[in-house]
């Protein structure tokens, strides 16, 4: 039960509450009596709802590193861990030493706009000076979110105001462009008539795949069969970590009669995979889409590309979503499918059609 002490002219309400068997104290001070009683029935009404009243005083950048080593870690793939990690010195500079019974969503909102106002230097090596994108803001609300929903679930905080926050800072240029099918059709033809290295070869997986940029990398010669390629590994850029981003990335992706004999003659490499572990993808790809006057795309362009040609042509998110390894059919819509410029003028076509005929 928690009681009110007198102290000169304020109240001062504690809270008994045990942790590890041990008796410790909430204490809060109020200048009037009514206040001290109406937040001490209310702690005590929390008590009963279940909230550990042990963990308020948490600085909050304390749970947060806690849970990224402690929950996050059995959780995600290396690679991914690497991130949250490079996110606890972030939250350490932002929340500094906010306890958690003190959160709520306009601090946290705060904290956020002030991450993504802050003026940062382009890059490394240049006086061009910016703000956070939205992507960036956007990546670290979504950990601050999840981390926020955990302490919610465990009882450590009062109430779940995460749909509350939103993300904040400039939009960046859509680097990840879907082509055209035109594009699609002028890359793919100069593909298949010009396989002179494994760069190329890379490429067109990827186009008639839709494999991520690390999955295509973990290829090995007996991943490939006759009708489909077993995808059992991605290569990580930061790490050994050989993992699949999720369990419904490993699939079995339907590939022509055309690709396979493609992968079955390119040599292999002395570790048994089909392509060498190297980053360099973008500044190659970049190089050969100038070569064929495509504007500018990346990897995970080509990934969208795959995604958005076959729903244009299957209306089927389910099989598209299947093909991709997500574990949502959420994320295909929200971030993979996008309407091709082919499809969108027949479909304005269809409509104007419609609406002069009604």
């Amino acid at each position: 039960m928690g009681t009110i002490i007198k102290r000169n002219k304020s109240y001062q309400v504690q809270i008994s509450n045990y942790k590890n068997g041990k008796q410790n104290r909430i204490t809060k001070t109020f200048k009037s009596k009514s206040a001290a009683k109406h937040w001490k029935r209310e702690m005590e009404l929390m008590k009963g709802k279940g909230a550990q009243l042990a963990h308020w005083n948490t600085p909050f950048p304390k749970f947060y590193s806690d849970w990224v080593y402690f929950v996050k870690r059995s959780e995600v793939q290396e690679s991914t861990f690497q991130n949250y990690e490079r996110s606890i010195k972030i939250i350490n500079n932002l929340f500094k030493n906010i306890e958690l019974r003190n959160l709520n969503d306009f601090i946290v909102q705060s904290k956020i706009d002030e991450y993504a106002s802050t003026r940062i230097y382009k890059t490394l090596h240049s006086n061009e000076i910016s703000t956070r994108s939205y992507q960036t803001v956007n990546d670290l609300l979504a950990k601050i979110k999840s981390a926020l929903r955990y302490a919610f679930a465990r009882g450590y905080i009062f109430f779940d105001f995460t749909k509350l926050l939103k993300a904040r800072g400039h939009r960046l240029e859509n680097y990840n462009r879907v082509l055209s099918l035109q594009e699609y059709k002028t890359l793919r033809d100069y593909l298949v008539n010009n396989m002179i290295d494994k760069f190329h070869v890379y490429v067109y997986l990827v186009l008639e795949t839709g494999l991520r940029r690390g999955e295509a990398l973990g290829v090995r010669s007996i991943d490939v069969l006759p009708n489909c390629i077993r995808v059992r590994e991605s290569i990580s850029p930061t790490s050994d970590d050989r993992t699949l981003k999720t369990a419904t990335s490993n699939r079995d992706i339907t590939i022509s009669k055309e690709m396979y004999n493609i992968l079955k003659s390119t040599p292999i490499e002395s570790n048994g995979y089909i392509f060498e572990r190297n980053f360099n993808q973008s500044s190659r790809l970049e190089k050969l889409l100038n070569s064929l006057n495509i504007p500018k795309t990346t990897i995970q362009g080509l990934r969208r590309t795959h995604a958005s040609i076959a729903y244009a042509y299957s209306k089927d998110d389910l099989h598209v979503s299947d093909r991709l390894g997500h574990s949502s059919i959420h994320t295909t819509h929200q971030y993979y499918l996008e309407l091709i410029p082919e499809t969108k003028a027949q479909k304005d076509g269809e409509l104007l059609h419609h609406l002069a005929n009604i």
